[in-house]
């Protein structure tokens, strides 16, 4: 992904030295906890497509770097909430908020960085888009998270409550971040719209992605133990497609609803899913979302930014992290 960001190189570390400067308060642990989450790295996406999105219209970074921080921090936001949900102990290879400070203070971190994205998204007065596009990702976000939490270990979920879910849990804000680059420039309609329409389907692709990962790859890719979904209880796209395969009342439907699973039975439940063909099907379900996203960048202005948006899609299909 690294690679595919060349072009914005300089933009980005503009960005991530603007982040370090938003991220220093008064009292030092959230200065530490902060800078621990941001330490531990990520792929900066949402960012870099509100810098991508911008280059499609009267590029101006000065304009945009306020609002591709608030992207970012909006996305911290969420990872350290979900950490406390799910008690997870590693990201990315890493100690998690929560592993190392606790319940509290991570959810009151989580506040703090949603705070400081509201504080830099009042900079954009002129551009009402804005803060109306985020606000309602924000509770689109909430609702897919509830709707996680409310149907764990529920085997009955078909693929219409799983595109729904993701949908709000992943790709609006990523789908917000395509969009919202060329609208703080001014962008009219016709670039911004189709922007949007490719992040989301950009955001669907990424989920389902991720959710295979969780399946087949190992943990030292991953930066976290393989079948946390299954643990959890969150049923993904491969394992609704095992599940019809394999009937509601089959050994996985079992081992899938179990909330306590000893290790062997996590184990076992993924190798089902990875015999039945569910891996396969998944990959080709985010095929067509890349195909729909890549589709999008055709009613954009040709220029080179454009060919990287196309190549950033197909990474999506075929990362491996």
């Amino acid at each position: 992904m690294l690679e595919l960001f060349k072009e914005i190189k300089d933009d980005l570390l503009a960005v991530e030295i603007e982040l370090r400067e938003v991220l220093q308060a008064q009292y030092p642990i959230l200065t530490e906890t902060s800078m621990h989450l941001l330490n531990a790295g990520g792929k900066r996406l949402r960012p870099a497509l509100v810098l991508y999105g911008a280059k499609f219209y009267q590029f101006n970074l000065e304009k945009v770097i306020p609002l591709a921080v608030s992207l970012e921090l909006i996305h911290m936001a969420s990872l350290v909430h979900d950490d406390v949900v799910d008690a997870s102990m590693t990201r990315r290879g890493t100690p998690t908020v929560k592993a190392v400070w606790g319940n509290s203070i991570s959810t009151h971190i989580g506040t703090f960085l949603f705070a400081k994205s509201l504080v830099l998204i009042a900079k954009y007065e002129d551009t009402p888009l804005v803060s109306k596009v985020l606000s309602d990702a924000s509770v689109k976000m909430c609702e897919g998270e509830i709707q996680q939490i409310s149907s764990s270990f529920d085997v009955h979920q078909n693929l219409k409550d799983y595109l729904y879910r993701i949908s709000r849990k992943t790709a609006l804000l990523i789908a917000a971040s395509a969009q919202l680059g060329a609208a703080a420039c001014g962008a009219p309609r016709g670039i911004h719209l189709p922007l949007r329409r490719y992040g989301h389907n950009l955001g669907m692709a990424f989920q389902i992605t991720d959710d295979i990962l969780d399946i087949v790859a190992d943990q030292s890719q991953l930066g976290k133990p393989v079948g946390s979904d299954l643990r959890q209880g969150i049923i993904t796209l491969p394992v609704i497609y095992a599940l019809s395969r394999c009937g509601p009342r089959g050994r996985l439907a079992e081992l899938v609803g179990k909330v306590e699973k000893s290790e062997e039975e996590v184990q076992e439940a993924l190798q089902i899913v990875r015999d039945c063909g569910a891996v396969n099907y998944s990959f080709e379900i985010a095929r067509k979302y890349i195909t729909k996203a890549k589709r999008e960048l055709n009613c954009l202005p040709r220029i080179p930014t454009r060919s990287t948006l196309g190549m950033a899609a197909d990474f999506v299909g075929i990362r491996k992290f």
